[in-house]
């Protein structure tokens, strides 16, 4: 069989939407690279340097700006997150397929950069549901949680821009579907087009996220 060329693909999901989990179950380790994103912000509870992200310091972060090592980057209340260009391009030359964990900002940077790229948006239930998640967690104080809610907002009315759009409403179903859209992206099943958000089904159900407040 002939060897297929390695896919550039975007997740992208309002936090607290569980997309790390389904990436989890939906991967066999080794299978692809996950881009890890430099950010200037401290680490929170439960993440782990060098694989949550890169933590590093404002002026690094500028230097490497200054050297056109991002592939992207954006800012958002005085915090800086990028996605290094270098692993990125190696690990593609290497035949790997490639995940970029990012938000809407930098996806559609990326998708200007490499039109080749596949995008995958994860949907909360509603964003009722979002705030409920956010506040379990308990991470954040109250302030915090609604910027994140606002945020994610805006994020999920742009989810229509993706090539594929699903729900994390209920974990084993939401894995499926995140498996049938990256095997339909990458070849080994037919794509899945039920998921496109050019489908009235799935316009419907961004909007409804939305309404759900």
């Amino acid at each position: 069989m002939e060897k297929r060329e390695p896919r550039l693909m975007i997740v992208s999901a309002p936090s607290g939407c569980g997309k790390g989990t389904i990436m989890e179950r939906a991967f066999k380790e080794n299978e692809v690279f996950y881009s890890v994103s430099c950010t200037t912000r401290g680490p929170r509870p439960g993440e782990v340097p060098g694989k949550s992200y890169h933590y590093i310091t404002t002026e690094e972060f500028e230097k490497m700006i200054a050297e056109d090592s991002f592939l992207e980057y954006a800012k958002y209340n005085q915090t800086y997150y990028g996605t290094p260009r270098k692993p990125v391009e190696e690990n593609l030359a290497a035949g790997k397929d490639v995940i970029l964990e990012i938000e809407t900002q930098g996806a559609f940077k990326v998708k200007e950069l490499r039109p080749e790229v596949s995008s995958l948006f994860i949907l909360p239930p509603s964003i009722k549901e979002l705030r409920r998640r956010l506040h379990k967690r308990a991470t954040e104080d109250e302030e915090t949680i609604e910027k994140r809610v606002a945020q994610a907002a805006g994020e999920i009315a742009q989810a229509d821009k993706y090539d594929y759009v699903i729900m994390n409403d209920d974990l084993d179903p939401a894995v499926e579907d995140f498996k049938a859209v990256i095997d339909g992206i990458r070849g080994e099943r037919e794509p899945a087009v039920r998921f496109s958000p050019k489908n009235e089904e799935i316009k419907n159900m961004i909007r409804e996220v939305l309404e759900n407040a």
